[in-house]
């Protein structure tokens, strides 16, 4: 079964169960600065199983763009993925455990479906502690459906318990789903569902979100229940195409087709076929983010960082494998043909992406050049690299460590790892400490602020194409207890004036104590009656529209400020030019205007 009739099963098969079907969210959360990418399909939909009204509905279903970065130097192997998708179901207040076991039961054994043999699976429940009961509902569901008893296995939390995301929010018990893969035999008597050696391959996640954990550590119980289930796309082909790796899927396979047309050494090694998983992913994660609406390009900072990353490792690559043709704009062709039906940004992304693309590509092989020539005068003057040396090339040349040692055997010496691995920690140190003071917070701790800045960011929109005009289109927006952040296409910065004039503009508007009322309506008519809505391809068809007086009218899910008088004083505090044609505008809510 190929990806795209598997994404399509999914959909179809939950829509005969009543569930609307929402588009992909984006790469990058808006309005959570906890984490740089979605990195799961319950990201998007947070709010909603919190107990805030989804505009389509309870029962929903989708398919998610994830990027994991947590695990980016274990690509490579057979298993650590990027960019991958979700294919996800979910409950919010609606049906609980009976109906979404029997349901993923359905769906993976019934011939009409996936059709897998149902004497290969295997499930895991929660066998429960201090915080939460062991999870005998989900096992006795299991029982009756057909599962022997032998084949049921109780785990601890650190198996069978999903989130929260963050430190605090929603979570709760799992029940998990294996495949038996008779092929691979138990590596021990004690081989369970979760070991790694293979024959037990985790295929689907039913999560019960009923808790919400505080930030004291104690769990309270969600005003909802809520279902949340994840299959991943690319695992679930491995297995239904009957290979042994994600990289052998149709996910993969005309990325790898293309780099082997130029592979001209007699043999491959196991190295070899390393370098080459790590070449598509990179190259595919690196397409998928840029081609996200967002528009994020190769940069030293947040997102734009990974994509730089993303590029130069895939790159590197190239130069292991003695692959000297610029292959990159060749698998960025690729992959945009392989996901422009399924995401519509894609393909009208397309330029932005190529352009990019190649642009970082020239600017890191000319830096590539700059690194290798003081890889060999260090070398020439010391006669070898230090652990402090490769440090160095790696940070200031951008050289990976990787690189570096190979170049290093090459010569007759090896690195020193320790040293290295010292410097290391201790920049990744001072690096995340910057990075907790930057991110501490959210949502969960500071829901009154977060929620005014909201409200401010969508009357700055509305005045930004007040006096700019309808050039402003938001291209997004990140919210901290601190500040709100907005990105916005224009083509040059704003002058002193018309910042004064934005900025009277919304506190007038304040002063004005305007209600902000939320109604929902077909996305179609929300569009006739003028409401703002920019991510068109995330929203279902009835979507939830908030307005401000007669000031503002946006598309947006919430939460937001009753009346407009409590947002206090609004001041911008930052402008900037983040790439071409885009600006960026960071501003502030105080309770009232500061004294001159």
């Amino acid at each position: 079964m190929k990806i795209d009739e598997l994404r399509q099963k999914y959909l179809d098969f939950f829509k005969e169960k009543d569930h609307k079907v929402i588009g992909s969210a984006s790469l990058m959360p808006e309005n959570d600065p906890t984490v740089l990418f979605t990195t799961a399909g319950m990201h998007p939909l947070v709010p909603f199983l919190l107990g805030q009204k989804h505009p389509q509905g309870k029962r929903l279903v989708d398919v998610q763009k994830c990027i994991r970065t947590t695990d980016i130097d274990d690509v490579g192997d057979t298993t650590h993925l990027t960019f991958f998708e979700m294919l996800g179901n979910w409950s919010l207040g609606d049906y609980w455990k009976e109906e979404a076991i029997t349901w993923s039961y359905e769906f993976l054994t019934s011939k009409k479906w996936l059709g897998l043999n149902p004497d290969t699976l295997s499930v895991t429940v929660f066998e429960g502690d201090d915080d939460a009961p062991r999870d005998e509902e989900s096992a006795e569901i299991w029982k009756r459906i057909g599962i022997p008893e032998e084949r049921i296995y109780y785990l601890p939390k650190k198996d069978n318990w999903w989130g929260p995301a963050g430190q605090t929010g929603p979570c709760g018990p799992c029940t998990e789903m294996f495949i038996e893969v008779k092929e691979i035999p138990k590596c021990s008597p004690d081989c369970r569902p979760g070991c790694s050696c293979g024959h037990f391959v985790e295929i689907w996640n039913d999560v019960f979100m009923q808790y919400n954990k505080q930030q004291d550590g104690t769990y309270v119980q969600l005003k909802q229940k809520n279902v949340d289930t994840g299959m991943g796309v690319e695992r679930t082909a491995a297995m239904l195409q009957g290979v042994p790796t994600v990289y052998d899927t149709d996910a993969f396979t005309p990325l790898i087709a293309k780099i082997r047309e130029h592979f001209e050494k007699e043999e491959e090694s196991e190295e070899d076929l390393k370098y080459i998983r790590i070449i598509v992913d990179h190259v595919k994660s690196a397409v998928m983010i840029m081609a996200d609406d967002r528009k994020i390009a190769p940069s030293n900072v947040e997102h734009g960082y990974i994509v730089r990353r993303l590029i130069r490792k895939a790159i590197l690559g190239f130069d292991r494998l003695e692959i000297e043709n610029d292959l990159m704009k060749d698998l960025a062709e690729i992959v945009i043909e392989m996901y422009k039906d399924v995401y519509d940004e894609v393909e009208r992304n397309r330029d932005f992406v190529m352009e990019n693309l190649d642009r970082e590509a020239k600017k890191f092989r000319r830096t590539l050049r700059k690194a290798l020539r003081k890889f060999n005068r260090i070398y020439d003057d010391k006669g070898k690299i230090t652990g402090e040396d490769a440090f160095l090339l790696f940070t200031s040349f951008g050289l990976p460590i990787e690189m570096t040692k190979d170049l290093a055997e090459e010569r007759g010496f090896k690195i020193d790892m320790q040293t290295f691995r010292e410097e290391f920690e201790q920049h990744r140190d001072v690096s995340r400490s910057g990075s907790e003071k930057k991110f501490r917070g959210g949502l969960a701790d500071h829901s009154e602020i977060i929620t005014k800045l909201h409200t401010a960011t969508h009357l700055l929109q509305a005045a930004l194409r007040k006096v700019l005009g309808d050039a402003v289109k938001q291209n997004g927006s990140n919210i901290t207890k601190d500040r709100l952040r907005f990105d916005f296409t224009f083509p040059r910065k704003l002058t002193t004036e018309e910042l004064k004039e934005v900025e009277e503009l919304v506190n007038k508007v304040i002063d004005r104590d305007l209600k902000v009322t939320q109604k929902f309506m077909p996305l179609d008519e929300a569009l006739e009656k003028g409401a703002l809505a920019f991510f068109k391809d995330t929203y279902g068809e009835e979507v939830s529209v908030y307005s401000v007086g007669d000031f503002s009218m946006e598309v947006c899910g919430g939460p937001h400020v009753e009346h407009t008088s409590v947002l206090g004083h609004f001041k911008i505090k930052k402008q900037e030019n983040i790439g071409a044609g885009l600006v960026r505008i960071r501003a502030i809510v105080e309770p009232e205007k500061a004294s001159a």
